[in-house]
């Protein structure tokens, strides 16, 4: 019996393609370190990969991990929100609104309506599904590009949510109210999680949540009639409508999903106290973004996700320990974006393994055939 190469298997390939692509990430970032300034190139590569490990006490390296951590979930939603409307065909660049709308109404309930965070998450979700649903109804209906209608919604959403946000500012910052004096009730409860991290006030329910919506979104996806169809109408939609499924339903139900899951994540965040909007705020959230990288970095499958969009949050932290003064403020940024670019190549990579286990298969057969050719002219050569 012939032996399977473990390298056809998916999961294998994923795996080699991720480990491939970040350690292209990392070597391109030390070259430029290196051409920067390459006395410290080497210690400041190894900065950013060990992050909260920079801390020689445990103590504190506990507290910054449970940071990287609170800041690991919303993006985790984001990719979440990207790779549920990839597998049904769609590619939801319009994220990074979703998440803006989910910082903005749910924010605003928190800070104006003084509503508990249960009912501010559902708001947050409401909000990015809505604009998620948008970007469908344009799709199904006048057949815009829902990357064309995600893009100008995001900037649309930006400055909505600023003008929204400015009616619960500070009056002498451009930062909204912090929730910990203003409305204690609308934080996630921590739920004790905040002393294993040496008692981190951020940490809390968001994460474990997190890891219940990727394991949600797996079983939608892959055990049930509704994920099927949803993925039949992302490969066909002409198939799918001749089958008798509601294809136009199942694009703007995806994509009000993904807006939700965003939404989700931007409540996720925001509703820990550990961060503020700043009203003045002129670009999308990078989070949003960073999802995509995410999710092509944990080979599209929720599961895989959640350990990618742990390694993009960790490095994109990480950076924050570079050396200052042997390089400027923004090479962390750099190192960051260079690394969470070649995440993007995931796809490709294992195209490439294909294309180079294709090609030995192929050789062996060839070998294998000629092999069988010869041996009958041995044989009548024995006789």
């Amino acid at each position: 019996m012939k032996k399977k190469n473990p390298l056809k298997s998916s999961g294998v390939q994923t795996l080699l393609a991720s480990l491939l692509c970040v350690l292209l990430g990392l070597l391109l970032g030390y070259i430029v370190l290196l051409f920067i300034n390459p006395a410290g190139a080497g210690q400041a590569i190894v900065a950013v990969v060990k992050n909260f490990l920079n801390y020689s006490k445990a103590s504190m390296q506990m507290k910054y991990l449970g940071n990287t951590l609170v800041k690991t979930a919303p993006l985790l939603m984001c990719s979440l929100s990207i790779l549920f409307a990839y597998k049904v065909g769609l590619f939801n660049i319009g994220v990074a609104g979703q998440y803006c709308a989910g910082i903005g109404v749910g924010l605003y309930a928190a800070l104006a309506w003084n509503m508990p965070w249960w009912v501010c998450m559902l708001l947050a979700m409401a909000a990015g599904a809505l604009l998620g649903a948008i970007s469908g109804v344009l799709k199904s209906y006048c057949n815009v590009n829902e990357v064309i209608s995600g893009i100008m919604l995001n900037w649309i959403t930006l400055y909505l949510v600023n003008m929204l946000l400015t009616q619960v500012k500070e009056e002498t910052s451009p930062y909204t109210y912090l929730l910990t004096s203003k409305n204690p009730g609308a934080l996630l409860p921590s739920l004790g999680l905040g002393k294993l991290f040496n008692n981190n006030q951020y940490v809390g329910l968001a994460i474990p949540l997190s890891i219940v919506c990727a394991v949600l979104v797996w079983v939608v996806l892959e055990k049930t009639r509704f994920g099927y169809e949803l993925k039949a109408t992302g490969n066909n939609k002409n198939a799918a409508k001749y089958c008798g499924m509601a294809e136009k339903r199942n694009i703007i139900l995806t994509l009000a999903i993904g807006g939700a899951l965003a939404g989700m994540g931007a409540a996720m965040l925001y509703l820990t106290g550990y961060e503020q909007w700043q009203c003045s705020t002129s670009s999308v959230p990078p989070m949003g973004f960073n999802g995509i990288a995410a999710a092509f970095l944990g080979g599209l499958h929720p599961v895989g996700a959640i350990l990618s969009s742990f390694f993009i949050q960790h490095i994109t932290v990480g950076g924050a320990y570079v050396d200052k003064t042997m390089y400027c403020a923004q090479i962390s940024d750099l190192i960051s974006a260079i690394i969470i670019y070649l995440c993007g190549f995931v796809l490709f990579m294992k195209y490439a393994i294909n294309a180079s286990i294709a090609k030995r298969e192929e050789k062996a057969a060839l070998g294998e055939q000629a092999s069988q050719a010869d041996a009958p002219e041995e044989k009548g050569g024995d006789q």
